[in-house]
């Protein structure tokens, strides 16, 4: 993923927007897009103090709720992580890939799967609000070393 690409989509989206990416959610989103897999709030914290020694977990907190909010970030539930969008450009729900082994996750878009899932939820009554699929198991590099 490009991570100047991604952050340049999120800009327009902004300004198309109305939206403010204000220099600490920008950073908060850099720090993702430049992270090797998921990432928590604390280390974003951790690495976000590093430069500004006063920054506080809600500075973090409120950056990502605005990211979340705006669907430039994901939050893998499962993992109480942060990855960055492949797709920051049109709102949509999430599925990952998620490697037990090294952590790698692969964001999926199918849209046929959520329909099939708004589906089965209808037929028993329900009305989604929200989808996050994670799946867990190897990814074909850890597959390949024999993992």
């Amino acid at each position: 993923m490009n991570a100047s690409k991604v952050i340049g989509e999120v800009e327009r989206q902004c300004r198309a927007q109305g939206l403010r990416l204000t220099a600490t959610r920008r950073r908060v989103l850099e720090m993702i897009l430049a992270a090797d897999g998921p990432v928590k709030a604390y280390d974003l914290l951790d690495e976000l103090k590093r430069e500004r020694p006063g920054a506080a977990p809600p500075t973090v907190y409120r950056a990502l709720d605005f990211l979340l909010e705006n669907h430039f970030i994901h939050r893998l539930e499962t993992l109480n992580a942060f990855v960055s969008c492949i797709h920051p450009d049109h709102q949509h729900q999430g599925q990952f890939l998620i490697c037990e082994r090294c952590q790698t996750v692969t964001e999926v878009h199918d849209h046929s799967l959520i329909q099939a899932l708004d589906d089965a939820a209808r037929d028993h009554g329900f009305r989604t609000r929200h989808q996050v699929l994670e799946i867990y198991g190897r990814c074909k590099t850890c597959l390949d070393a024999g993992g």
